[in-house]
């Protein structure tokens, strides 16, 4: 991720509070758990975060292909603004490429923590992520500036998530993960 936030992006960072990114494939089961540590984050932070949360929309792909039931999951967590990312290009600035990745940038722009808010692929509970953000928030130091990202992959050649059993193994040409894996390997 980089160090400041990339000045080529679509989506201002907040001028008064610290801003988070999260990166999301919407057809990713593992995300349901990431949403629902954020929804527990976002009622921690009180005020403290302006949250964005990027669906990817491969290029190709039929109209509203990305508002799934997850989109639907993250719109409803108040505080969080959901956005299109047509073609990846905005997780691309922020070298995302895991589903489930999250970036917290203090309101100078500067990276305070990159990584996932799960414990595990799937997992919901206490982690180190959401334990991370919620400290730094409150201005108080955090061991952890850096964590695992546990999800399915954003942008696929090669699907690294179906060996997972959270994850979906189908691979007809049909399936989300194909017609992704399809779109971005043009």
């Amino acid at each position: 991720a980089p160090v400041h936030w990339p000045s080529a992006n679509k989506i201002p960072p907040s001028k008064d509070r610290a801003t988070l990114l999260i990166t999301l494939h919407p057809h990713c089961p593992c995300s349901r758990a990431t949403l629902g540590e954020l929804a527990k984050l976002m009622s921690e932070a009180q005020g403290l975060l302006e949250t964005h949360a990027l669906f990817i929309r491969p290029p190709g792909v039929p109209v509203d292909w990305e508002k799934t039931d997850l989109w639907l999951q993250a719109s409803r967590i108040p505080g969080v603004s959901v956005v299109s990312d047509e073609a990846g290009q905005e997780a691309q600035l922020f070298g995302a490429k895991t589903s489930g990745q999250a970036l917290l940038y203090d309101k100078q722009g500067i990276l305070l923590f990159s990584g996932g808010i799960t414990g595990g692929r799937g997992h919901t509970g206490d982690n180190e992520g959401r334990a991370a953000i919620v400290k730094l928030l409150r201005g108080e130091p955090s061991a952890k500036l850096q964590t695992p990202v546990y999800g399915c992959t954003l942008f696929a050649v090669q699907d690294d998530c179906a060996d997972q059993p959270a994850c979906p193994t189908d691979h007809s040409p049909s399936s989300p993960k194909q017609v992704i894996q399809n779109a971005f390997s043009r």
